[in-house]
């Protein structure tokens, strides 16, 4: 079952998350409420995606996202937000992520094929 390391500094946001994703038969294999946590989460366990915040407590969950596609084994990531003018189509491409959806589009969304193993 592919792995989903999800990072958020609101913890029910976490819980909602982790039931979205095992619906769609994603494990989540960690969670992170802060930039420091996700870079060290995200070397220890290497999942096969992340699902990113935009906006973090201590950082730029974009500026984390470069971070973690840069890493040996990089994970695939859907970047979210509450605000759905958070980010555009192109700024996503161009940074590297495989998705941008707004909080409350996330259950309609195809988490499964953006987040699991190639």
């Amino acid at each position: 079952m592919p792995g989903v390391l999800v990072i958020d500094d609101d913890p029910v946001f976490r819980g909602l998350a982790r039931r979205l994703l095992a619906a769609e038969g994603l494990a989540v294999v960690g969670e992170a409420h802060d930039v420091a946590t996700a870079i060290a989460a995200a070397r220890d366990l290497q999942p096969d995606g992340a699902l990113v915040d935009i906006r973090l407590g201590d950082g730029d969950g974009i500026a984390l996202a470069k971070e973690l596609l840069a890493l040996a084994s990089p994970p695939r990531v859907v970047l979210t937000s509450a605000h759905p003018d958070a980010t555009s189509t192109d700024h996503v491409r161009r940074w590297g992520a495989t998705g941008f959806f707004p909080k409350d589009e996330l259950p309609h969304a195809p988490l499964g094929l953006l987040l699991g193993k190639p």
